[in-house]
């Protein structure tokens, strides 16, 4: 399997970029160690600002569904990674950019809405399909990023929204035709936050995640609780199994 993510540095400016085909969905040990990039960029004195994106069809579809599937014990290590690594972006002391594309799903929502800036291409769409796969997970950090209502529809539908709709609510800063533009896009903003002194950057960091409402990692354990009582019902293993052999959902 090739590696899941690589990443490059210059000019103060890491770029973390995940390409695990076909669908960027990240199995339980490249998630962790996405996390552990991301933590290890934030103690570099030559990286300023980190900006995440990804290639291929879309940023992210979540956790590897096929990989809960066939190891249901995983559960728990899985939810260890997800914590992991949007505590990794959100806590960073570096702010992180997330450029996004095609399908945010799941983790890919928690990637986004633990990030300090998002820019997305009109190609892009933000959803939470957490019930139709037998789990919860995610909703703290899509709150950061829409209004209360529009979260639990979200939820309760697994509708997904728009870019468009997105830039709309003001979740994404920066909104661009296509992909590609979309590295450059990210760039810009990167570029003016390099520029800037980097303790005073750490220091504003800390204070704005220090005057949030709430703290986003123990609002999402709270989360990971009910997504153990989810995963351990009866119907969670169907949803699964649908999914896998590409079929509704029989309840």
């Amino acid at each position: 399997m090739s590696t899941p993510f690589h990443t490059q540095i210059a000019d103060g400016i890491a770029e973390l970029i995940i390409n695990r085909p076909p669908v960027n969905a990240l199995d339980s040990r490249s998630q962790l160690e996405l996390a552990q990039e991301i933590d290890r960029l934030g103690t570099l004195d030559e990286v300023r600002v980190i900006v995440l994106r990804s290639e291929g069809r879309g940023f992210c579809a979540g956790v590897d569904i096929k990989e809960l599937d066939a190891n249901p014990d995983l559960i728990v290590v899985v939810n260890h990674a997800n914590y992991e690594t949007f505590r990794a972006v959100h806590r960073n002391p570096r702010p992180v950019i997330v450029a996004v594309h095609g399908f945010v799903l799941g983790g890919g929502i928690g990637i986004a809405g633990a990030a300090d800036i998002i820019v997305a291409s009109e190609c892009a769409t933000f959803g939470v399909p957490e019930v139709d796969r037998g789990a919860m997970g995610g909703a703290a950090h899509l709150q950061r990023m829409f209004p209360v209502q529009k979260v639990r529809h979200m939820y309760f539908t697994g509708e997904a929204i728009t870019a468009t709709e997105a830039y709309r609510l003001g979740a994404v800063e920066k909104l661009v035709k296509s992909k590609d533009e979309l590295r450059e896009a990210a760039l810009v903003i990167a570029r003016k936050i390099a520029a800037k002194s980097p303790a005073m950057i750490a220091i504003a960091k800390e204070s704005l995640n220090g005057v949030e409402d709430g703290n986003l990692e123990d609002k999402y354990r709270w989360e990971q609780g009910f997504t153990l009582q989810a995963y351990l019902h009866p119907e969670s293993a169907e949803t699964r199994r649908a999914f896998v052999e590409k079929r509704d959902a029989k309840f």
